[in-house]
């Protein structure tokens, strides 16, 4: 699986999970008829989406990813394309945690409402991730790809070649006086 790819799909995941956990927080909370806990998590939520805002704002790779491209591995050809598998393998922290979250909303609904919190704050950080990662690919002439790993170990990609972009130059010529 590309990497900008999944990238892309865990901002996606990561919003849903931060939807859905909001939403099994409002009906725990409207089932206890908690007012303060409603107030209380939306202020949260906005103070996370203000936080996912200014952290992602830059166009750059964040440090860590920048680390996970330098240290991919060359190869010359494309590693296996498996990207159901791929996802899960590297996101089943993600799903645990949504579920077990949301299966005890009505007990407590704390939980998904602060589990809410984080992941829209790492949607938001991470939204620019795949494009800063695309404009280097782009630049060097390469791919990467998500290595399959185990689910516990670190992730890992792997760097292939690709069609290296060439700037037109100016072939104009100018008169010498």
């Amino acid at each position: 699986m590309r990497f900008t790819e999944f990238l892309r799909t865990s901002i996606l995941l990561f919003a849903g999970a931060a939807t859905a956990l909001a939403a099994v927080a409002v009906a725990g909370a409207q089932s206890d008829d908690d007012t303060t806990l409603l107030y209380v998590a939306v202020g949260w939520w906005v103070v996370s989406a203000v936080a996912g805002l200014w952290i992602g704002r830059r166009v750059e790779t964040s440090q860590g990813i920048g680390r996970l491209l330098a240290d991919a591995r060359h190869s010359p050809t494309l590693p296996e394309q498996e990207p159901g598998r791929t996802m899960i393998n590297r996101l089943w922290p993600l799903i645990i945690a949504t579920a077990a979250a949301a299966a005890i909303a009505f007990l407590i609904p704390q939980v998904p409402a602060i589990g809410a919190g984080y992941a829209l704050l790492v949607a938001l950080a991470w939204r620019k991730q795949s494009r800063a990662v695309a404009a280097i690919e782009d630049r060097d002439g390469v791919r990467f790809y998500v290595e399959r790993t185990p689910p516990l170990k670190p992730l890992q990609l792997v760097r292939t070649p690709w069609m290296r972009r060439i700037e037109p130059t100016d072939t104009r010529l100018t008169a010498v006086p």
